[in-house]
């Protein structure tokens, strides 16, 4: 976040004079679920307020210092005052429902009054919407407290979340690696705990890519189910938008609150003479039992860089076998064909936006072709902009040769459905780990649902050797993403998968906690003095070790190892080398090795003339 928001939250939302380091409230709410969050508040055990506060310090812990997440482009200044308010109304006898008084966060192409809708888009810092959009309303009424704005891949065109606004986004599990996009920012965030749930929009998987690289819960609803009135468009006819989730329950809180029909959005007609579903009252954990599940082998292979994912994705399908489901590995013919030229971004981008563009009074720009003559857009997104502005017009003929083609591919995936007796086919949402920033990102599968408009819905699955997060995705048939929602439930009960980052522990009197002291077991010994702690946030291992009693030229060397019954012995990390009896220093951690370092895999080992002498690294108690 920006020096300007920083100040000026902290004043509004902390009190002029305070400070951002105020110590953070009692209830600790990292990873505290919207259920739990609500027993608080109904147990006077904290307040709406004190909540704001709370995630306002872990975002000034772990956005702008420690990880560096950088997932918030705007913080919300009326949020404190939004709380208080729904405090009153809690003290006077009337709670909203689940979501009263929980702050929420927003991906910035969702219009919030009062707040700038910018795409993440420099061009459109000062873009002013002159309303809530429908779901944003929804969520005001349900007595949310919409705490701020994350940031998601310019205008959401991509998927590594990089935008010449809010710059690039990184992923708390690795902060070397892109949190997927294009709503990255809300992922980032939401794993990271800085709010209790969060929006984005899918257009192409720009929901359930975040969801799956940071081990989160995210439908893409059947198109229609929720209204895209009021977001900043990419395709109005691949546009959806809806919550990612730590928990299935918080999920379907979420969406409950936000989904129905919208006169301003045209698609939520396949509501009428309807009831929404009701995601809360469809949670059963024994929905599993009985379900059919077709495995799309053409987006399950193990062979090279989709190996890690793959493993994974097996072993949660056999999970999923224990509770009751039957699995079996399907295919659809001709599957790339059935793809071809049938996503439709490149075809309404532009003139989605001019019409967007249109509605808001006193809009800086007026279209893409504005964005690109100003320069105020990313050079990652220069190339993708002038080609989608290069277009004349949609192309009547053109158009209806896609739509035939969506058509085509929308028959084929519910014939397979039909065909095979399955409740929902299956597969990686990304079919390879999350890429590292500046690396092409490979393996995504988002087209099947975004080009049918069929629900799909990203379960956290576990996580590969390196310690990144996988998601598998289970797509239904329209409407039926209470199901899926169902099923995630099931196999969240049986099988929990959440796993908070370890970069993003829980505060210490509002602030990061300080590192944590490691000991060996058995102690090191021959009098080797070794004093060893890691820092979360920083992912960084400090150590001081001393080798008394032997000449310099008698150490070979000192040395982490890690210990696995799969992959036996093998030294992962260089402390110090020959002659060196004497360390200090520290060393930054991969993923793998802090997550060794907190499951207890590995050990120190100082090798010198006199043998080896070697302790296992106990790991420290997570804050």
């Amino acid at each position: 976040m920006r020096w300007w928001g920083r100040i000026a939250v902290c004043a509004a939302l902390v009190g002029v004079g305070t400070g951002c380091a105020e110590p953070a409230p009692t209830l600790e709410v990292a990873e505290a679920s919207i259920p739990v969050l609500q027993a608080a508040l109904a147990e006077g055990r904290t307040t709406s307020a004190e909540l704001v506060d709370s995630y306002l310090a872990r975002i000034g812990a772990y956005d702008d210092a420690g990880p560096a997440l950088n997932t918030i482009v705007r913080l919300n200044p009326r949020a404190r005052e939004q709380a208080e308010a729904l405090d009153g109304e809690r003290a006077a006898g009337r709670v909203r429902g689940p979501l009263h008084g929980i702050p929420v966060l927003l991906k910035d192409n969702y219009d919030v009054a009062g707040m700038p809708t910018t795409g993440s888009s420099l061009a459109l810092a000062g873009l002013m919407p002159v309303d809530d959009a429908f779901q944003v309303a929804r969520l005001v009424e349900a007595g949310a407290v919409v705490l701020g704005k994350t940031n998601l891949h310019e205008l959401a065109a991509g998927i590594t979340t990089i935008s010449s606004l809010g710059g690039q986004t990184r992923n708390p599990y690795d902060p070397a690696r892109n949190p997927g996009g294009s709503s990255g920012g809300t992922g980032a965030a939401i794993a990271a705990s800085f709010a209790a749930v969060g929006w984005g929009t899918d257009t192409c998987g720009s929901i359930r890519i975040p969801a799956a690289v940071h081990n989160l819960f995210g439908l893409r609803p059947t198109k229609g189910l929720s209204s895209i009135d009021g977001i900043l468009p990419l395709s109005h006819s691949q546009d959806t938008g809806g919550p990612l989730a730590r928990t299935v329950a918080d999920l379907a809180i979420a969406l409950d609150a936000t989904v129905g029909m919208d006169e301003a959005d045209e698609a939520t007609a396949i509501l009428v003479g309807r009831e929404p579903p009701d995601f809360q009252a469809a949670l059963d954990s024994a929905a599993l039992e009985g379900a059919r599940i077709g495995v799309l082998e053409e987006w399950v292979t193990g062979g090279g860089g989709n190996a890690p994912v793959t493993r994974v994705i097996r072993a949660a399908l056999e999970e999923m076998e224990a509770v009751g489901a039957e699995v079996v590995d399907v295919t659809l013919p001709g599957l790339d064909s059935l793809l071809r030229n049938t996503g439709l971004i490149d075809l309404e981008f532009k003139f989605d936006l001019i019409d967007y563009l249109a509605g808001v009074p006193g809009a800086p720009v007026s279209s893409l072709e504005d964005i690109i003559e100003a320069g105020l857009h990313h050079e990652a997104l220069d190339g993708t902009f002038r080609r989608r502005n290069a277009r004349d017009s949609t192309g009547a003929e053109e158009y209806d040769g896609y739509m035939e083609r969506r058509r085509a591919l929308t028959t084929a995936v519910l014939d397979l459905l039909d065909r095979e007796a399955l409740d929902a086919l299956a597969y990686p949402t990304m079919r390879q780990e999350t890429a590292l920033i500046g690396a092409p990102p490979l393996g995504a599968t988002c087209f099947l649902s975004a080009h049918t408009g069929l629900p799909a819905l990203t379960i956290p699955a576990g996580f590969t050797v390196s310690g990144l997060p996988v998601g598998l995705e289970l797509l239904g048939r329209a409407l039926d993403d209470h199901r899926l929602v169902a099923f995630a439930f099931a196999y969240e009960s049986a099988h929990p998968k959440r796993r908070a980052p370890d970069r993003t522990p829980p505060l210490a009197n509002g602030a990061a906690p300080p590192p944590l002291p490691i000991t060996t077991d058995p102690p090191i010994r021959d009098g080797i003095d070794a004093v060893m702690a890691v820092d979360l946030p920083t992912g960084t291992l400090s150590y001081r070790i001393t080798i008394p009693d032997v000449q310099p030229g008698d150490v070979y060397g000192t040395v982490l190892r890690r210990t696995s019954d799969e992959e036996g012995a093998v030294v992962v990390l260089r402390l110090g080398g020959p002659d060196e009896a004497d360390l200090n220093g520290a060393a930054p951690l991969s993923p793998r090795l802090l997550n060794d370092l907190m499951n207890g895999n590995l050990e120190l080992l100082v090798y010198t003339s006199r043998g080896l002498e070697h302790g296992r690294l106990v790991p420290p108690a997570r804050p």
